[in-house]
């Protein structure tokens, strides 16, 4: 993938160019991408929202079957925004609303508008998710929270690759996905927020690290295993390959 920011071909460069073009590599990514890539339905997330939301926004939709879930388990209102134009079409039947493009300002949301805006890894493939959060603040409804997962770049598994072997190797999914743009940890993730004028109710590693079978992933667990036991701040953050966070606008600001 070429990178959208290499410093050659853009350091004079005007930030709405350089915007433009990463927005263009990535669709063409996006379009390459297997259907599954945009059908997952992230059960895992849905107790994250809360149950009283009357209006949520799924921010990268998908084909909508999260916001599906959600519409079936609380009977609230779904809008949906999605840059995949080929996900457009099942997600406008499991929703209520969708917006095919990029989230920023051009869509003119409805301010105050939403009790819950869902980030579903979508943050991570984001030039300045701290600018995507701040707008998102400014949607929110007086006591509105925002409920993301974004993925942990300190998993044990690709730490142990990067430090033991060298190995840094983009691929199709996961936590090196070729259209991911930043890369956070569980403290990163907690700033990131911070920064962008929001109190964290909520963060817990999800999707845990385990053997499923394979050799090598059974080789890994034992090592995880052994190297949890180590007197290390915060090592057991590193058996999640994703952080579910739920956070409130800090009105102490």
């Amino acid at each position: 993938m070429q990178d959208p920011l290499r410093y050659d071909e853009h350091a004079n460069a005007p930030q709405e160019d350089v915007k433009s073009e990463s927005k263009g590599n990535l669709a063409s990514h996006y379009a390459s991408k297997r259907e599954e890539y945009f059908e997952c339905p992230r059960s895992e997330m849905l107790e994250y929202v809360p149950s009283l939301c009357r209006r949520v926004l799924d921010v990268g939709c998908g084909t909508g079957s999260f916001g599906a879930n959600i519409r079936k388990r609380t009977g609230c209102e779904v809008w949906g925004v999605e840059s995949n134009a080929g996900s457009i079409q099942k997600a406008e039947q499991n929703i209520d609303k969708v917006f095919h493009g990029y989230f920023g300002p051009e869509l003119e949301l409805p301010s105050g508008y939403f009790d819950c805006i869902v980030f579903n890894d979508v943050l991570e493939h984001m030039l300045d998710p701290a600018s995507t959060l701040v707008l998102a603040r400014a949607l929110l409804s007086s006591g509105g929270c925002i409920v993301a997962s974004i993925p942990n770049v300190r998993q044990f598994p690709t730490v142990w690759k990067l430090v033991i072997r060298g190995e840094w190797e983009y691929q199709e999914c996961g936590i090196l996905d070729k259209t991911h743009l930043r890369f956070f940890t569980r403290l990163s993730i907690m700033r990131l927020f911070q920064g962008a004028g929001f109190a964290i109710q909520r963060i817990d590693g999800i999707s845990p690290f385990v053997s499923h079978g394979g050799s090598g992933d059974k080789a890994l667990w034992r090592r995880y295993s052994l190297f949890s036991w180590l007197p290390i701040t915060h090592i057991k953050d590193m058996r999640y390959q994703q952080f579910a966070i739920v956070a409130k606008p800090d009105r102490l600001e």
